[in-house]
C-alpha cells in the first residue's frame, strides 16, 4: 500500500469481515459486510520514525499494543467498507508525516506596548471620572 512516499505491504493489514450492527433486517443478520481492519504499527515494515510519531499521536483507535484497529460498517457492500477502511489508515498515517513548522519567537514592538500602556491609563482615568461622579 502506497501512503504518499512509502509503501508497506497488504500483508501487514489484516482485515476480517464481520456482521454489521443496526437496524438493516434480513441482510445485517445473514451478511458479513463490516469490516475490522487491524495494523500492527510496532511490527510493520514503516521507518522508526514513523512509527514513533504514529504511536505518540494518542489516537483512540491505537491500543495499548500498537494496534491501530478500525471498524467500518457504513455502506451495505464490503468492498466499500474495505475501501473506507484503508483510507482511514491512509490518512491515520499521512497525519504522522505532516511536520509542524518551528514556532518562530516575537516580541511586541516598543509602540505596540506603549500604545496598550496608554489605552489602559486612559481606560483607568475614565473610570476614576465615573467613581468620582458617583460619589
Amino acid at each position: 500500500m502506497w501512503v504518499k512516499h512509502l509503501f508497506f505491504p497488504d500483508s501487514e493489514i489484516n482485515m476480517t469481515a464481520v456482521r454489521s450492527q443496526g437496524a438493516g433486517g434480513q441482510n445485517v443478520n445473514k451478511v458479513s459486510t463490516a469490516i475490522h481492519l487491524k495494523f500492527d504499527i510496532s511490527a510493520s515494515s514503516l521507518p522508526m520514525q514513523v512509527k514513533q510519531r504514529l504511536l505518540s499521536l494518542n489516537d483512540q483507535r491505537v491500543s495499548r499494543a500498537g494496534v491501530f484497529i478500525v471498524k467500518s460498517q457504513q455502506t451495505r457492500s464490503q468492498l466499500k467498507n474495505k475501501e473506507y477502511a484503508l483510507s482511514r489508515l491512509r490518512s491515520f498515517i499521512e497525519l504522522a508525516l505532516v511536520t509542524r513548522k518551528a514556532r518562530k519567537k516575537t516580541r511586541p514592538s516598543k509602540s505596540s506596548q506603549q500604545k496598550r500602556l496608554d489605552a489602559k491609563n486612559r481606560r483607568g482615568r475614565l473610570k476614576k471620572s465615573r467613581q468620582m461622579q458617583g460619589e
